[in-house]
């Protein structure tokens, strides 16, 4: 999350950089000024000069001190006449309308500062509330959630918003740990409700229902409830099962009762047309956990007959899993435009990563801004999962 670091931005500018700092650059210049003058010589008049420095100001302090650095700036004017021997009739006439226009630049220079001051409080205000929405809506998780580690990377494509359209959720349920990642069609506030009811509906569900199956079905149930029609959501569905035994699941409808005992080392997946996951081993290889049975994302469902079946894979405990949306894979280069070849980037950078998920989460995501040139275009989440036991 950047949410610390964009407040922290959001302050400097309120407030002017700091109370030392934001007078620190205006002070300079008048200092620049006076030395640039005294330096020319009594034949040069390089005072006008100083009508930089409350420019200078608006920038970096408040509008207070930028009258008071404006103050000054006259001061060392006034000071300079007397050594350039401006005082003749025809001077005196060109110093009224510098004064004029210094005093004119001063005072626009002051509303200036108080304007950005006024309208960053309020930007404050914005960005206090979307991260209180974006607590209530992500909640973050712990490096840990039952028997399993994660990190994750989450970037909002709007920096004053903080939340967007991708959305991830980890649960420790009676069940095992149930994970989703999921992609809102669109961006903007009709993103984030759709988020709030996918992710709402996954919250209770991943509780209640026995398999995963019955999970999506009721996510998707409510999406198509709640959403206006045609807005849709891929998704991801993922499950560590609880116990050594027959995944929940209640009868064959439920499509999750496998040939097998479902073992401890199995991870269950259910595909709603988003990106495949990746699994990497510790030597670096990659394999893409294509789904065996694609669908279509929620909100679709209606238009196409029967559900998608769940299928397992095996996760060691020193692999990772790598679940993210179409804003990291979709990630656009700085130069030449081509897309993040995250299946490529992933084997070097994850080689033994599951004993430290974070140091790999921050390494592959330090990856995608190097090749962006350090901003992305879209939202993006970014979450790798790991077995406990390394």
């Amino acid at each position: 999350m950047r949410t610390s670091g964009f407040r922290r931005a959001l302050d400097a500018l309120g407030r002017g950089v700091s109370t030392h700092q934001g007078m620190t650059i205006p002070l300079t210049a008048v200092f620049a000024v006076v030395a640039a003058d005294l330096l020319a010589g009594r034949n040069h008049f390089l005072a006008p000069m100083m009508v930089m420095v409350p420019a200078l100001a608006v920038a970096t302090t408040t509008w207070r001190r930028t009258l008071l650095v404006g103050l000054i700036g006259a001061v060392a004017q006034a000071a300079l006449i007397p050594y350039d021997g401006s005082w003749s009739h025809h001077d005196r006439r060109i110093l009224g309308g510098i004064t004029i226009s210094y005093l004119i630049v001063v005072l626009f220079s002051a509303y200036g500062a108080w304007w950005r001051e006024e309208r960053t409080a309020q930007f404050r205000a914005v960005v206090s509330v979307a991260e209180a929405a974006q607590r209530a809506l992500l909640r973050p998780p712990g490096p840990r959630v039952g028997g399993v580690r994660l990190a994750v990377r989450y970037a909002s494509a709007a920096d004053a918003a903080q939340i967007g359209g991708d959305l991830y959720a980890v649960l420790d349920t009676p069940h095992g740990v149930r994970a989703l990642v999921g992609d809102v069609r669109g961006k903007g506030l009709e993103a984030v409700q759709t988020s709030a009811v996918v992710m709402g509906a996954f919250r209770e569900a991943a509780y209640d229902e026995g398999g995963l199956a019955k999970v999506a079905e009721r996510v998707d149930a409510s999406v198509r409830r709640h959403v206006t029609d045609g807005e849709f959501t891929t998704a991801l569905f993922l499950e560590f099962p609880a116990s050594r035994e027959a995944v929940p699941g209640g009868g064959p409808a439920d499509g999750e009762v496998f040939a097998d005992a479902a073992l401890d080392s199995d991870v269950v997946l259910l595909h709603y047309g988003h990106v495949p996951p990746l699994r990497v081993s510790a030597d670096g290889t990659v394999r893409s956990l294509d789904p065996p049975d694609p669908w279509v994302p929620l909100g679709l469902t209606s238009f196409v007959p029967g559900a998608p079946t769940p299928w397992r894979v095996p996760l060691g405990a020193d692999e990772v899993l790598v679940l993210c949306t179409d804003g990291v894979i979709e990630a656009r280069a700085a130069k030449g435009g081509g897309f993040y070849p995250l299946a490529e980037r992933a084997g070097p950078l994850l080689v033994n990563a599951a004993g430290d998920l974070e140091a790999a989460v921050e390494r592959l995501y330090a990856d995608l801004l190097a090749h962006t040139g350090g901003t992305l275009g879209d939202d993006s989440v970014l979450l790798l999962l790991a077995r406990p036991g390394v």
